[in-house]
């Protein structure tokens, strides 16, 4: 439970800026795409948590570093809500995103080697919980006419409650043995390019930042799709963007039970497939298929990100799978950083409504490489 509470702290910071920067652009004064800007210091402060994730969670240990994620988080937070100016928002990103790398790696690999498929999956359904939960408080305080520093602000009292229970939690933690390894340390570059040539294994760093392009950017510019291509009200883009985030949270719930029936392969193919069909719903010209398109949309990307992590120690062997995975983490924040931004600079010149079809040839990419990576590593073993 303690997990899944640090997974709900992950998730509720991921989704606010999206719902709320309809609101936050006009009164910022800065141009709609410059969400990409933040978005991408976010993101690029949790790639380089990431990639340190090792080191840093051997010297201080999983507790404390969760611990001190969620409390860098809540700070920065925190800032959001008192600052008026976008230069500030800048900076806090920097500690938002740092907040999130190594604790997610981390968590992500503990639960691979100890758990079986249908924990991953709900354990992401409770990342699914918070990142559900932050545009619903968004769209309650622009529904009432508050400012969207009120919703930042009561997301940051919500982290900080996270952070008292976590404090209170940590004599319950089992203290896993230091790993520390002279021999390793020098190593660390040849052991790095040994892994980078494992079968499948570049492919699949391919498809985390694939799979992260799509999840990112639909979530950040979903809500600005529906007021400036759509005609939606700012209040309405929020709820439908968290309608999104809710389906991720119901189809990890529900694939949790479908592991008993299917791989973690089957999932992965089977979410793509649903995310077209939402897509495609969306590509219609009709208000009516709004909201399942949102919901499908969200109902597909719920089993691919951890139906992929659980396979890591199967496909890469339970040896370097934490290394692997710090490796996986950061090649899908990677594609958080570069490419909602790099979509916001192109919607400034072709419009909004090619989001969809941006989406599209990232969800073709993810399918094409997600089939070459499975036939590398049954060749490679």
């Amino acid at each position: 439970m303690i997990i899944y509470l640090a997974f709900i702290s992950l998730g509720l910071p991921d989704s606010l800026l999206g719902s709320a920067w309809p609101a936050m652009f006009a009164y910022l004064r800065v141009p709609v795409d410059y969400a990409g800007i933040i978005s991408m210091i976010v993101a690029a402060g949790t790639v380089i948590s990431s990639l340190f994730s090792g080191k840093v969670i051997n010297r201080f240990g999983v507790p404390l570093i969760t611990t001190i994620s969620v409390f860098l988080t809540a700070l920065a937070l925190m800032g959001f809500a008192f600052s008026g100016q976008f230069l500030y928002l800048c900076l806090l990103a920097v500690p938002l995103g740092l907040g999130a790398g190594s604790v997610d790696a981390a968590l992500n690999n503990y639960v691979a080697l100890h758990y079986e498929a249908r924990h991953m999956n709900w354990l992401h359904s409770f990342w699914g919980v918070g990142a559900a939960a932050g545009p619903m408080i968004m769209a309650a305080y622009l529904a009432k006419g508050a400012s969207w520093s009120s919703g930042y602000g009561t997301v940051a009292w919500i982290q900080l409650v996270l952070v008292f229970i976590l404090v209170l939690s940590l004599p319950l933690w089992v203290k896993s043995p230091s790993s520390h390894d002279s021999k390793q340390k020098t190593d660390a570059i040849a052991q790095n390019s040994r892994l980078l040539a494992l079968p499948g294994l570049k492919e699949a760093l391919v498809v985390f930042f694939c799979y992260c392009t799509v999840e990112a950017t639909f979530g950040l510019w979903g809500a600005s799709y529906l007021v400036l291509e759509r005609s939606y009200e700012p209040d309405q883009a929020a709820r439908l963007t968290s309608l999104y985030f809710l389906g991720i949270t119901i189809g990890r719930f529900l694939s949790g039970f479908l592991t008993a029936h299917l791989t973690n392969r089957q999932l992965v193919y089977a979410g793509q497939g649903v995310i077209g069909i939402g897509l495609g719903l969306l590509f219609l010209p009709f208000e009516t298929t709004i909201v399942p398109g949102f919901l499908l949309v969200g109902l597909g990307c719920a089993p691919i990100f951890p139906s992929l992590l659980h396979e890591t120690p199967v496909n890469f062997g339970e040896k370097n799978s934490q290394t692997i995975m710090g490796f996986q983490m950061a090649s899908a924040y990677v594609g958080i950083t570069l490419m909602p931004f790099l979509f916001g600079k192109i919607a400034v010149y072709t419009g909004y409504h090619f989001l969809l079809g941006f989406l599209v040839l990232f969800l073709l990419l993810i399918f094409g490489m997600t089939r070459r990576m499975d036939q590398k590593v049954k060749m490679g073993k």
